[in-house]
This record gives structure tokens, C-alpha cells and sequence, in this order.
């Protein structure tokens, strides 16, 4: 074996975590720039000009998310059971807005009709807005506790509705994902484009990080006075992973422990508002590119805000906080994370490499007269 029982536990939390930046990053910006699309683009060859500055990768940043789907099926499978099942009617509303998403890239200009373009316009939006929605109101429903129960033959049954997850924090948590999701791609776009375009996308980028300064700052807040989960007492973390054996109870502002007892996690919030700041001075001052870089580590900092905040919880039932996921007792056996880490330690900087090149060998602005002249050549 590689590592023993418990390394392997914390690596693959870190791992599941840096795919769900990746993500965010990479195809998270191409949500936000199909959120921004009929803001910044007033006409159509500038809508034109703004889905081909995607147009080379929104396929290719796809990757990470089916990476991160795959990983949190082999390395946390009850947390895949018990989300899947607790979420489905989010998950599949997520799917078929998804759907969306290459048939508008690929057929919106296909046929010249401003009715038709309108419509793939409308389309892509939603495809990006409701997935952004839908995962940040997953992750705050996290904060507040999933109605799931696990049997003695650890079977996981979900007691909750489709209806229930949307809840006032969740929706405020699903709103903080929308605004940063936005707040990125507008630089992005404001590094990419140029004139009038590049002007509205720093514009509609910096509205977006206001509101996320102004959403995530009362997230925090509410964080602090929710009824947080901490473990009592946990078998052996070396041991066979078992969700029923640990005693968790609940207080008020116990998501907060982990900032008290470890003071350098402090540096992930710190980061996610420092790096906000930063983005408005530079979209400000006409410096895209360490704008995009200031967006780049705030997402680092919200999703690690996050894991933070939760762990070592993944999963917490609010119907039973002793059955409650954890990094500890929801993993696959021993032998099944060594082996996948080999094979994300192969694969992960091979994606790595080829979105590297990708986005290098393809560096350059997009401008409408380049639409105009490759008409037939341009989404």
C-alpha cells in the first residue's frame, strides 16, 4: 500500500476538492459567460464574438466535471448513493438544462434568424444559470443537514422533497454561486474581447463581485448562527470505515470550530473577500488579466471556505446527526483509494497539460470584425 488508511482519507478529501476548482474555475467561467450573453452582447455579432471567446474549451472544461463526478463515486460511494437519491430531482433538472449547453453553442448559428439565435440565446442561459443555481443551493443545504437515514445494512433512504432543498439559506448560498460565477467570466470576457464589449463584461464583472462581497459576507454571518455538527466520539480512522459508529452533536455556530482550533484556515475566507477587492481594482484600472487571476483565487477560497467550515463532515443528517458522512467513515475500502490515487495521480496532470496548452495555443482577443469576416468559421 502507498499510504496508510487515514493519509488516504484526507488526500482524496483534497483531491475532490481541487477538481471541484478546477471546475469551477475552468467550466464554471463558461456558465458565467452564458449568463452574461445577452448583457454584454447588444447585437448579434457581438453575442457572436462572446461565445467564441468559450467557443475552443467550454468541451475540454467539461472534463473536470465529469472528473469530479467520477471521483466522488469511487472514493466517497455513500455520499454518491445518499446525494444522488437525496437530490435527484435537482440532479436531473441540472441534466437537462445541461442539455442545452452544446446544442446552443453548436446550432445557434446555424440559421439566420434572430428569432432562432434569440431562443439558443435564451437556452444557454438557463443551461448555465440553473446548474450554477442548483449547486450552490447543494452546498447550502449541507450547512443546514440532509434528511437522510442509514439502516444497519447501511442502506441510505432520503425523507426530504425536491421543494425542501430550496430554503432561504440554500437560495441565498445558490445566489453567492451565481454572482461569483459571473464576477469571473466578466473578466474573462473583458480580457478577451475588446470596445464596447470588453467595456459592459468589466461592468456587469465588477456589479457581480459587489454582490458577491455583500452575499458571502452574510452567508458568513448566518454560518455563525446556525446549528453547526462536531463529532463527539469516532471509532478508529485507521479501522473499517463504519457511518454508524461516532456519536455528533449540534450547537449554535459549531461550523466556526474549525477557524478556532486551526487559525490558519482563516487565510480561505480572508482570500475569497481579499481577492474580490482586487478583481474590482483591477477591472477598474483596465487590468483583465490579474483581474482574472483575483477571480481564479476567490473561487479557491469560497469552495475551500467551504470544505473548511464542513469538515470533516461531507454529508450531515439532520434527521440523525450520528449517521451523519463523513471523510472518515463514507470511503471505499482501503485498496480502492490507493488504486484510484494512482490513476488520478496519471490523469490529473494530463489534464492539467492539455487545458494548459490548450488555452495558451489558443490565447488571443476575439473582436467582431474577426466574426464578421468568419462568418461561416465562428459558433
Amino acid at each position: 500500500m502507498i499510504f496508510d488508511y487515514e493519509t488516504l482519507k484526507m488526500l482524496w478529501w483534497l483531491i475532490i476538492g481541487t477538481l471541484l476548482i478546477g471546475f469551477a474555475i475552468t467550466d464554471g467561467m463558461d456558465m458565467g459567460v452564458a449568463m452574461l450573453l445577452r448583457l454584454v452582447g447588444k447585437t448579434d455579432l457581438e453575442r457572436r464574438t462572446v461565445i467564441n471567446t468559450i467557443g475552443a474549451h467550454w468541451d475540454g472544461n467539461q472534463v473536470w466535471f465529469i472528473t469530479a463526478g467520477g471521483a466522488l463515486f469511487a472514493a466517497w460511494p455513500m455520499v454518491y448513493a445518499a446525494a444522488f437519491s437525496g437530490f435527484y430531482f435537482a440532479m436531473m433538472l441540472v441534466l437537462f438544462a445541461l442539455f442545452f449547453r452544446p446544442l446552443g453553442f453548436d446550432y445557434r448559428s446555424k440559421i439566420d434568424s434572430k428569432r432562432w439565435r434569440n431562443n439558443w440565446d435564451w437556452g444557454l442561459f438557463a443551461g448555465s444559470a440553473i446548474p450554477a443555481l442548483v449547486f450552490g443551493v447543494a452546498f447550502g443545504n449541507l450547512f443546514l443537514g440532509v434528511p437522510f437515514n442509514i439502516d444497519n445494512l447501511l442502506r441510505v433512504s432520503y425523507q426530504g422533497s425536491f421543494f425542501g432543498l430550496l430554503n432561504p439559506f440554500a437560495l441565498l448560498a445558490g445566489l453567492i454561486s451565481i454572482a461569483m460565477l459571473i464576477a469571473h467570466a466578466g473578466m474573462w470576457l473583458q480580457l478577451r474581447t475588446a470596445d464596447a464589449v470588453a467595456e459592459r463584461s468589466g461592468q456587469y464583472g465588477r456589479y457581480a463581485l459587489i454582490a458577491f462581497i455583500v452575499l458571502f459576507a452574510a452567508a458568513g454571518f448566518w454560518v455563525a448562527n446556525l446549528s453547526g455538527y462536531q463529532i463527539v466520539s469516532m471509532g478508529d480512522t485507521q479501522g473499517h470505515a463504519d457511518p454508524l459508529a461516532k456519536v455528533v452533536t449540534t450547537a449554535k455556530g459549531a461550523w466556526l470550530n474549525n477557524y478556532t482550533e486551526r487559525a490558519w484556515t482563516v487565510t480561505f475566507p480572508v482570500l475569497a473577500f481579499a481577492m474580490a477587492l482586487s478583481a474590482l481594482v483591477f477591472s477598474k484600472l483596465n487590468k483583465p488579466a490579474l483581474g482574472l487571476i483575483s477571480t481564479a483565487l476567490m473561487l479557491v477560497g469560497v469552495i475551500m471556505t467551504a470544505g473548511v467550515s464542513l469538515f470533516p463532515f461531507i454529508m450531515p443528517s439532520i434527521n440523525n446527526p450520528n449517521i451523519s458522512l463523513t471523510i472518515w467513515d463514507a470511503v471505499s475500502s482501503h485498496k480502492t483509494l490507493n488504486i484510484m490515487l494512482v490513476a488520478v495521480a496519471i490523469f490529473v496532470p494530463l489534464i492539467l497539460a492539455y487545458t494548459t496548452w490548450c488555452y495558451v495555443k489558443m490565447w488571443r482577443r476575439v473582436t467582431v470584425e474577426e466574426i464578421e469576416t468568419n462568418t461561416h468559421g465562428s459558433y
